[in-house]
């Protein structure tokens, strides 16, 4: 249980004001379509979780504990450095033809390859026995970040404060993870 709410925080807090969000707005704006781009959303948000907690599954038995515990530190201080990175505005694919869920589908299973989030998920299934909650709970996490957005459109983004939340999240997240590797390396 605990790789269900791990996943799921962190992953709805690596998701606030990054290039996912922006993405999905540019996305509700352009085609206006709000269930369309929602179940885009969900299966590329499933899509990528799976992808991340079956690698985990895979690698975790090769690694011994201390490693995999490492891991998960090196998967919490990717996360937390990524939130205090500045986020640029993505691609908003105004070139894609192919309508309004297989673009968010696409686009964001695309966007999401190699970010953190996705790393968060792939180091909780390496460390734990539940890679399958580690899958559900950063998929729910990134739906529940990503579908506000597209309901309220940028008056969500206006409302929060984007830079405190990334700012105090990633200092967390760097601390958690800097705790997590001490104690890997047995220092702590």
């Amino acid at each position: 249980m605990d790789a269900l709410l791990i996943a799921l925080l962190g992953c709805l807090l690596g998701e606030i004001g990054g290039k996912s969000q922006l993405l999905v707005l540019a996305l509700a704006a352009r085609f206006d379509r709000n269930g369309a781009v929602i179940a885009g959303i969900v299966v590329a948000a499933a899509a990528n979780a799976a992808i991340s907690a079956a690698a985990g599954a895979y690698i975790g038995p090769m690694l011994g504990s201390d490693a995999r515990l490492l891991f998960l530190a090196l998967s919490l201080l990717f996360l937390g450095a990524g939130l205090l990175w500045p986020v640029k505005a993505p691609d908003p694919l105004g070139g894609w033809k192919i309508g309004a869920f297989l673009t968010a589908a696409l686009g964001l299973f695309i966007l999401g390859f190699g970010d953190g989030p996705q790393f968060l998920i792939l180091g909780l299934a390496t460390r734990t026995a539940d890679p399958a909650l580690a899958a559900i709970g950063g998929a729910i996490g990134i739906i529940a970040a990503s579908v506000p957005v597209v309901l309220l459109r940028d008056r969500l983004l206006t409302a929060l404060p984007i830079r405190a939340i990334r700012l105090c999240g990633g200092g967390v997240l760097l601390l958690a993870g800097a705790i997590i590797a001490l104690s890997a390396l047995a220092l702590l």
